[in-house]
């Protein structure tokens, strides 16, 4: 089936692309979101006349990627503080969602959670990298420093520890 894209899809097109997609993905997925339009007469006809506004509102999405890339690789590194065990792990593991909260706190630069990748699950106490998809062309990167707020002792050793205490104690 053909189709329009309305919205920017990624992995699959931008807004204004023609595409050919399976029947399913477009019934399912495509239509039903209003990221697509099926792809008649009628609207390749209506394509053709907005073709102008599409990439003038495209030009102008990117030219605000660019602007918040910019503005977050000024920005650095991203400080954040989590509880942790004497090991350096982590209680729980910061998502996606996190960062992209703390990246609204810190900078004042709003960042959906799904365009936020991580090189490697945040569960330790260390730095990261984050990398910040804006667009399907603006990409940016951003360290993540991770330290602990608290060192909790771990519970397995004060367990051995108090039973210790207690069988000398007798």
């Amino acid at each position: 089936m053909q189709v329009i894209l309305k919205k920017d899809v990624q992995n699959l097109g931008e807004a204004g692309d023609v595409i050919k997609v399976k029947d399913g993905y477009a019934r399912n997925y495509l239509l039903p979101l209003a990221y697509a339009e099926v792809a008649t007469k009628g609207a390749l006809e209506n394509r053709e006349k907005n073709i102008a506004r599409i990439k003038a509102k495209q030009e102008k999405l990117h030219q605000e990627a660019l602007e918040k890339a910019q503005a977050l690789e000024k920005f650095g590194k991203l400080e954040l503080s989590a509880k942790a065990g004497e090991s350096g792990k982590l209680f729980g593991t910061i998502t996606t969602k996190k960062l992209a909260e703390e990246i609204a706190a810190q900078t004042g630069i709003e960042v959906d959670r799904k365009t936020v990748t991580l090189n490697a699950p945040v569960n330790k106490i260390g730095n990261y990298t984050m990398l910040i998809k804006l667009t399907s062309k603006v990409k940016c990167e951003l360290a993540v420093s991770v330290t602990a707020s608290e060192v909790v002792k771990e519970s397995i050793e004060e367990e051995v520890e108090t039973a210790t205490e207690e069988t000398s104690a007798e």
